[in-house]
């Protein structure tokens, strides 16, 4: 595909998704009806189509419209392409743009939409993130780093990249976490290889690993919320634990088993039942349901779908987490919450709330990770008894 075509590849998705289809659902939906389209070409047509959604706001604005076209053209515009190579109407390339859609405006004067946020979401950031909530809106707009977390306990980090090396992928050691690696080239060649493939590295966001890294080792824990086990291989890393995950949903840890074998670590599952009959446990992990706020460099429609309505929900969700979570835990062990959000409200205020209803409970440990090149944005609070 030339580049012109990818372009019009993207329009074709975005105008999909404008129909009520979401991201990944369109961008299959075209991946199946384009089979002449090559990996490069499909991750050139992703990159674009998730490039418009951290800067929905500027790419409508620049392009003076919401159609695909209109923000493929603001998106472009705004990354300083060449828009005449990309919209000169040759082969499957957009046409080229009218003099109406080349009368670009100046830079956005309105906070929000030069921040790409809803209106109503920038007094949360204020509120949450006060001289860092217009850089932490910023660096959400670019794409986030891919990271690896070295599985230590088959390997170590320098032998982990010399096997990443021989395959193509370069990596750094990142600042967030001992076992994070940074992946500098060759991202796209890590899921067939060796290191990926015999469980020598998984991938996950270095501040997650960060939040693991600093929970208690030893003795039997929960993975509350376990989805689909990133945390809870990150634990069994530790060999004096006990992991046992668990989801409401226990379809989202369909893949974790073989993941843990893989890895060659010991995670049992559980019903809700079982972990009931199991507890107590001596760290209890709760890495709750959110907006996802933090990562919107990586799953950048949560930005645009996200509602006051459903944060509330979200909050009612999170305190029962919380007030079920704490049923489980032992006497003198440690109730853990995290999400990978930037907001108070999902944050220190769940975590107050909690206090305000439960006697006994003390903050022994707060981190908040900001959004940087390293890493996503993440929060955690280590809650033991008095």
């Amino acid at each position: 595909m030339t580049p012109g075509a990818r372009v019009s590849a993207a329009i074709e998705i975005l105008d999909a998704m404008s129909e009520g289809l979401a991201a990944e659902q369109a961008l299959t939906r075209w991946a199946r009806q384009s089979r002449f389209a090559g990996s490069k070409d499909r991750a050139a047509v992703r990159d674009h189509v998730f490039d418009v959604l951290r800067r929905r706001r500027t790419a409508a604005y620049y392009g003076q419209g919401e159609s695909g076209r209109a923000l493929m053209a603001g998106l472009l515009y705004e990354q300083d392409a060449d828009l005449d190579n990309l919209f000169n109407g040759q082969g499957h390339a957009p046409q080229p743009l009218t003099d109406q859609e080349r009368a670009f405006p100046s830079a956005p004067a309105d906070r929000a939409t030069r921040l790409n946020l809803p209106d109503w979401l920038v007094p949360l950031f204020d509120q949450a993130l006060g001289e860092k909530a217009d850089a932490t809106a910023l660096a959400l707009q670019d794409r986030a780093p891919i990271c690896l977390r070295v599985n230590l306990a088959r390997t170590d980090v320098a032998k982990a990249q010399d096997l990443l090396r021989e395959e193509g992928v370069e990596t750094q050691p990142n600042p967030l976490a001992d076992a994070a690696l940074t992946v500098t080239e060759g991202a796209r060649r890590i899921r067939n290889s060796r290191a990926f493939s015999e469980g020598f590295v998984e991938l996950q966001d270095a501040a997650s690993q960060a939040v693991v890294a600093a929970l208690p080792g030893g003795g039997r824990v929960l993975d509350y919320c376990a989805g689909g086990g990133g945390k809870a291989l990150a634990l069994a890393m530790d060999g004096t634990r006990k992991i046992t995950a668990h989801d409401i949903d226990p379809r989202r840890m369909g893949d974790l088993p073989a993941r843990a074998a893989r890895s060659g670590v010991q995670i049992d599952t559980a019903a809700t039942a079982e972990v009931k009959a199991g507890r107590p446990y001596d760290l209890v992990l709760c890495d709750a349901p959110c907006s996802g706020s933090g990562a919107w460099r990586r799953a950048a429609e949560g930005k645009w779908t996200l509602t006051a309505e459903r944060l509330i929900e979200l909050n009612g969700i999170q305190d029962i987490i919380l007030d079920e979570a704490a049923t489980l835990v032992a006497p003198k062990g440690t109730l853990a919450y995290a999400t990978c959000s930037l907001l108070r409200e999902e944050n220190e205020d769940r975590v107050a709330a909690f206090l305000a209803r439960h006697d006994g409970w003390k903050i022994s440990q707060m981190q908040r990770f900001d959004v940087t090149p390293e890493g996503d944005g993440f929060f955690s609070t280590q809650l033991t008894r008095e």
